[in-house]
């Protein structure tokens, strides 16, 4: 199976930036569209940003103009820059993997990353 390894989490102060990586251990069809949940409150992991084997990227509107989603040339690799980052970032960050980038939800996924703690403090 497909593995995905995460890294990049911390605690950073409200204003500031991290870096998300994500790693597929392969690039196959089921990994064709990679991107980030989060897991905020709860169970459920909301959406955050996704890319397809394109390079085109999808954000929820609660990070877009501050958050960046990228993939590296092999497909097998992708970033998460957060900037200006807002004590509501707070929580768990998820990469996963898809065979397509529409319908992107949580029970949709092929593949999850092991999840990374973001915090950030005001």
């Amino acid at each position: 199976r497909v593995r995905l390894v995460e890294s990049g989490g911390g605690s950073v102060q409200a204003g500031g930036s991290l870096r998300l990586s994500c790693t597929a251990s392969e690039y196959t069809y089921g990994t064709r569209c990679m991107g980030w949940f989060r897991q905020v409150q709860g169970p459920a992991r909301e959406g955050v940003a996704r890319v397809w084997v394109d390079n085109s990227t999808t954000y929820a509107d609660s990070v877009k103009d501050r958050f960046t989603v990228s993939r590296d040339s092999a497909k097998t690799t992708v970033y998460l820059q957060m900037n200006s980052l807002k004590p509501e970032d707070t929580g768990t960050y998820y990469c996963a993997a898809a065979r397509w980038c529409t319908n992107w939800q949580s029970d949709s996924m092929n593949y999850w990353g092991q999840g990374t703690q973001v915090t950030v403090s005001a």
